[in-house]
């Protein structure tokens, strides 16, 4: 199954450019607002998982945070932002594995996600992806993740896709983390469609 996820996004970064595909934002604000919320310090271990080609990397670089790192399964995908950012990209952690496979290693201080959660359909994949997050979260860290919400679409590259609600993610979660914030944000695709996002900010406790 990870080869075929990674032979797909592969085939999606060969096929369109970063400014093409439908999640693409110039400025990912809502995930900069909560990232800020969490008030972790500028050296502070991030990961942006399946945060690829995303431009996340270079709004936080302009912040100040000097531990990013960004985990995409497709190599493709980290070479766009790598020729992006130029010299800067010298200073990123560039991981390019299956978050399900995900071996950390160390332990991140916030874990990031846009992208992958909401294509993870089956349960057991869902259960075993929040056990990486535990294990690659230190104590007190922070899960920043934006999923499709009730009213998103059911698929998104070809892929079928999982929508939440709050409520779905406080169970899935469990008593392992606390809810520290949550919005919802109509994305505007480049082509003009509106697509429901959730956004929800935890506590590892």
């Amino acid at each position: 199954m990870s080869g075929s996820r990674r032979a797909h996004w592969q085939r999606v970064y060969d096929e369109k450019e970063p400014t093409e595909v439908s999640w693409y934002q110039s400025v990912p604000a809502i995930s900069l607002q909560l990232i800020r919320a969490t008030a972790i310090d500028y050296d502070d271990a991030i990961l942006d998982a399946g945060g690829g080609a995303s431009t996340l990397v270079d709004h936080l670089q302009y912040d100040g945070y000097t531990d990013i790192s960004v985990l995409d399964i497709a190599g493709n995908a980290l070479e766009h932002s790598r020729d992006r950012l130029g010299a800067a990209s010298r200073n990123v952690y560039w991981i390019e594995s299956d978050v399900l496979a995900f071996d950390p290693g160390r332990r991140y201080a916030l874990w990031h996600d846009r992208a992958v959660f909401h294509f993870l359909t089956d349960l057991s994949d869902r259960e075993k992806y929040l056990d990486v997050v535990r294990a690659s979260l230190r104590p007190g860290g922070h899960f920043v993740v934006a999923t499709f919400g009730p009213q998103g679409p059911v698929q998104c590259s070809g892929l079928d896709i999982q929508r939440h609600s709050i409520e779905q993610l406080k169970e899935l979660l469990g008593a392992n983390f606390a809810l520290r914030g949550h919005e919802f944000e109509e994305h505007e695709t480049p082509m003009g469609s509106s697509q429901q996002f959730l956004y929800s900010w935890w506590h590892k406790q």
